[in-house]
């Protein structure tokens, strides 16, 4: 049978065990559907209940524009080292050793601005009662260098997989709707972005799960009933 956003609910629903925290990473190039997977997921797990998951995006930890232009690098914006890797993995492993009980203090994460392509530090609270939290971006699975310190720290890793052509359009879209020329947006999707995702498919075979496109939208706000309850 094919895989189905409620398959990929019951099975984040599964993650925390014996009252531990779980982590799930989401994987994948560029476009590929990430962010839309893990928002899905966060907002339908929550319900209309005690929210009790977490989303923590890995694009918080791209270095500002300005170190960009330090080191030589803004005109590959997006690239494995335009991103603070070691400090991306230190904020899981904090979150994974975060007391998760009442007298817990909430973790803060750093966001990202799309409209101002910056990052926003402390934009994401991550309370002690979050029994999962959801991050996603592109380089979960990379193995090079402070990259590597990242996929042991989570539970599982899921890749979106989307056909080509339809997630360079997608991306040219977002490009676009960011403040981008439609020239512009055409030019970085087909160069620095191509350039990654082809990195990323390199290490599609370390996912736990692969998560076909018709998997990834979940139904629309408001069209589920109550939430299950949370995992005990």
């Amino acid at each position: 049978m094919p895989l189905t956003f409620e398959d990929l609910l019951a099975r984040a629903r599964r993650l925390p065990r014996g009252g531990r925290r779980a982590i799930l990473g989401i994987a994948g190039p560029p476009g590929a559907g990430k962010s839309t997977l893990a928002g899905n997921l966060v907002r339908e797990l929550n319900g209309a209940g005690e929210p009790w998951v977490a989303h923590v995006p890995m694009d918080g930890f791209h270095l500002a524009d300005a170190e960009l232009d330090r080191l030589g690098r803004r005109d590959r914006k997006g690239a494995p080292d335009t991103f603070d890797a070691a400090g991306y993995a230190a904020l899981l492993a904090r979150l994974r050793e975060q007391d998760t009980g009442p007298d817990g203090d909430v973790v803060y994460a750093p966001g990202f601005e799309r409209v101002l392509e910056q990052p926003i530090a402390g934009a994401l609270p991550v309370p002690p009662a979050a029994r999962l939290v959801v991050t996603e971006g592109n380089y979960l699975l990379l193995e090079s260098g402070a990259w590597a310190r990242v996929r042991p720290r989570l539970d599982e890793v899921w890749f979106c997989a989307l056909e080509e052509t339809e997630r360079v359009r997608r991306l040219v879209a977002r490009h676009e709707r960011f403040g981008k020329s439609p020239s512009d947006a055409a030019a970085w999707a087909l160069g620095p972005d191509r350039r990654n995702a082809d990195l990323v498919a390199a290490t599609r075979h370390r996912a736990d799960l692969v998560v076909p496109a018709d998997a990834v939208a979940g139904p629309p706000p408001g069209a589920r009933g109550p939430a299950p309850s949370t995992p005990v």
